[in-house]
């Protein structure tokens, strides 16, 4: 390829998008100490991404945690274009098809039946403020108006619309907007074993942390709508991970109180952490914990088509039940329920089915733990961790631009691995071979040794 098709399309896109997520002037300004260039993708195909120069990248972390079963999945291509010669979109305000319908249908199977109702949007943070919604206007319905306000756990990150960002615990997102948020509790001490005292295992972090969740539900459970938490990975805080227990503990803490248990499961949904839903490890009495309310997003679409789901219980769903349009769930946006995002979602847990998907990813867990073991002895490593298809590792340095050095040596040898602040992690795609991990083992190690040095 003509390699001034790259620096073209740079040109333009510095010129013309701004981009999410970004300090812009890291992209702009090459005298930037933390400079960045932008990279263009003219296509992609399985685990890799192409640039118009012909040079490829491993996607290691999934294209923001999207992509399940790698780019132009030939399965989600067919029946996308099926979808198109059939149906594109129709408002699902008074309407339905059979997309939408199916779709409810199979995730509500996921979870027994216990969330037997769907309700969509287009990504995670609206999910988010959906299920706070939801929550909020079903204590007003039932007639407790004074259960209004919300709980998360530190170093929660929820999405950074208005609404989500109350239930966001991660300053950069958050202090700029502090003015419009309304602020809910974060409750301490952290379930995140990372934080383990000395002889503590992470069992044992989870029930201290459970404590203070008790505690302060019995301080403030009457006027608490819901807990929302995302199950056993908090991803914007540095994949920090924690035990099954607190989510058990949580689920019985939440039924004493009578306080709604939202499950985020928009990052570790969909097979990420070794079951569909991250919650299921946690049980009671031998089955599976169920939250009143679940988001869903990122993976589900299989990375295809913006799409988000809120999953609630049969006794939310009822207290909306009423003559008066008031009591109703008002709320909406054009394109929810797109029949081509739904399309796409059912061809992904199509795949699901088909390559009996949860059980291959274990073998690959164990093959990522594995590649990944030697950088436990590295002097600036540490808690070196997974939990399934996640795999992340901090590193001990004071440098500010750690994070961005790191990204660039990765990229330089051909591998797309974004650390978030000095945690370095791998969520790569579900269909990664045997070569494509020992790439990304290799990549880590190289690039750390480039970061640092």
């Amino acid at each position: 390829m003509d390699s001034s098709r790259n620096a073209d399309w740079l040109a333009r896109s510095q010129a013309a998008v701004w981009h999410p997520c970004t300090q812009m002037q890291h992209h702009t300004r090459a005298d930037d100490p933390a400079h960045l260039p932008l990279v263009p993708i003219a296509r992609g195909e399985g685990p890799w991404l192409y640039d118009f120069d012909g040079k490829r990248y491993l996607d290691g972390i999934s294209s923001w945690w999207t992509n399940l079963f790698g780019h132009a999945n030939p399965r989600i291509n067919a029946a996308l274009r099926d979808q198109l010669e059939t149906l594109e979109h129709v408002m699902l305000a008074g309407f339905t098809h059979q997309p939408v319908v199916e779709l409810s249908e199979r995730l509500s199977a996921l979870t027994g039946g216990a969330l037997g109702h769907a309700f969509y949007a287009s990504d995670g943070a609206s999910a988010t403020e959906i299920a706070l919604k939801m929550s909020f206007h079903y204590w007003r319905n039932v007639g407790r108006p004074e259960k209004s306000e919300f709980l998360c756990l530190a170093g929660s990150y929820h999405g950074e619309t208005v609404g989500a960002l109350a239930v966001t615990d991660v300053a950069i997102f958050k202090d700029a907007y502090a003015p419009l948020v309304r602020a809910a509790a974060h409750v301490l001490p952290s379930p995140d074993f990372r934080q383990a005292e000395t002889g503590e295992t992470p069992a044992d972090v989870a029930r201290r942390a459970a404590a203070g969740l008790e505690s302060w539900l019995e301080q403030h459970g009457e006027r608490t709508a819901a807990l929302i938490v995302e199950p056993l990975v908090q991803g914007a805080a540095g994949m920090a991970m924690y035990d099954p227990e607190y989510l058990r503990l949580a689920r019985q803490l939440c039924d004493r109180y009578e306080v709604h248990l939202i499950c985020d499961e928009i990052a570790v949904g969909c097979g990420r952490t070794g079951t569909f839903f991250a919650h299921e490890q946690a049980a009671i009495d031998g089955n599976p914990i169920r939250p009143d309310l679940m988001c869903l997003s990122k993976g589900i679409s299989g990375g295809y088509l913006p799409l988000s789901i809120v999953l609630c219980s049969d006794t939310i769903y009822a207290a909306f039940l009423d003559d008066s349009v008031a009591r109703a769930f008002l709320h909406s946006h054009s394109y929810t329920g797109n029949p081509l995002a739904c399309r796409a979602a059912l061809a992904t847990l199509d795949i699901f089915a088909a390559d009996d998907v949860l059980a291959v990813n274990r073998q690959k867990s164990a093959k990522i733990a594995a590649a990944l073991a030697p950088l436990a002895g590295h002097d600036k490593v540490r808690h070196l961790r997974q939990r399934g298809m996640i795999a992340a590792f901090d590193v001990v340095t004071d440098d500010p631009y750690f994070s961005r050095k790191f990204y660039r040596a990765a990229l330089d040898r051909g591998a797309l691995l974004r650390p978030i602040g000095n945690t370095v992690y791998l969520m790569p795609p579900y269909i990664v071979g045997d070569d494509e991990i020992a790439t990304l083992a290799r990549v880590a190690a190289d690039a750390l040794g480039a970061a640092l040095s």
